[in-house]
């Protein structure tokens, strides 16, 4: 028996074949003559290196190795089929779906408001969360496992391409209580002694923070990681330490008075968001309304 790939066609004259019971009748169903039916069984036969069916006059009886081929026939003809309504599906408006990485921040913050718009436009798509840290989402992307990554824009990735969406400029974050409670910006004398809480080392603002902190001449070896904001914020409000976030993650706080926000030094500390995606890839209409999206969402965040 050859290792080829059996011929679709083929593959379909013998189960049509089969279940008319005649060269004649299935030459019609095709639309074949009984000739080029003839040559397609015979063909298959050769391939598969056995008789699949006996011819009888004008019938035909399946052998044993007929009836075992017909069965597979059958699954491999109802895969192709869902196969196609698949495909069929996505030529449809709205059908598809859409992977999309983002880290816990904008998945609590941001994303809620663009799926929620998003889902007005697109209902049928087939959405997916995938929540993540930034080289995370990047390791994502490379290996088709998301289609976009709503997160911190990464520097120098010749592989991946990152759509701007907005930028915050992070802050020290304190209690009421904290000495800093009344100033707009922090005292440079007293930064090396603070403890502060800021997210995962590892992450890109980690790194950010650690950059500003040795371009401003500061230590930054007094610190608290988290994986979470919210958990940063807790901390804050009891007086552990100094928080580093964004005031967009905190203005119900601000509000109502239980952290105060003031600037880390004369010189601010900014981040830049972005949507990103593999260099050279087009993006679907999905994927550009998602982009557009997020502009939209994060232009109202408070900075």
């Amino acid at each position: 028996m050859r290792e080829d790939i059996i011929d679709s066609r083929q593959l379909l004259a013998f189960k049509t074949l089969a279940e008319t019971g005649s060269f004649t009748l299935a030459a019609k169903q095709l639309n074949l003559t009984q000739s080029a039916v003839s040559h397609s069984i015979k063909a298959l036969e050769e391939d598969l290196d056995c008789a699949l069916i006996n011819r009888l006059g004008r019938k035909i009886h399946l052998t044993e190795a007929g009836d075992i081929f017909l069965a597979a026939a059958d699954r491999i003809h109802q895969r192709m089929q869902r196969v196609r309504s698949e495909l069929d599906a996505l030529n449809r408006w709205g059908a598809g779906r859409l992977r999309i990485g983002a880290g816990t921040t904008a998945c609590q913050y941001i994303l809620p408001t663009v799926i929620r718009e998003f889902r007005q436009t697109f209902p049928d798509c087939q959405l997916s969360i995938s929540p993540n840290d930034a080289k995370e989402l990047m390791e994502e992307l490379r290996g088709n496992e998301i289609d976009l990554a709503l997160t911190l824009s990464p520097a120098g990735n010749e592989e991946i391409d990152c759509q701007s969406v907005f930028e915050d400029n992070l802050q020290f974050a304190v209690a009421p209580s904290h000495p800093w409670a009344s100033r707009k910006v922090a005292p440079i004398s007293e930064i090396d002694a603070q403890q502060f809480v800021t997210y995962s080392k590892g992450s890109l603002t980690f790194e950010s923070i650690r950059r500003h902190f040795r371009a401003e001449g500061h230590s930054f070896s007094k610190v608290i990681e988290l994986g979470s904001m919210e958990a940063i914020k807790e901390l804050v409000k009891i007086g552990i330490g100094v928080g580093i976030i964004a005031p967009w993650v905190a203005q119900k706080e601000v509000e109502d008075g239980s952290i105060h926000l003031l600037s880390p030094s004369r010189k601010t500390l900014k981040r830049t968001w972005g949507v990103c995606y593999l260099k050279g890839r087009k993006l679907s209409l999905m994927e550009e309304t998602f982009i557009g999206l997020c502009e939209s969402v994060c232009d109202c965040l408070e900075q």
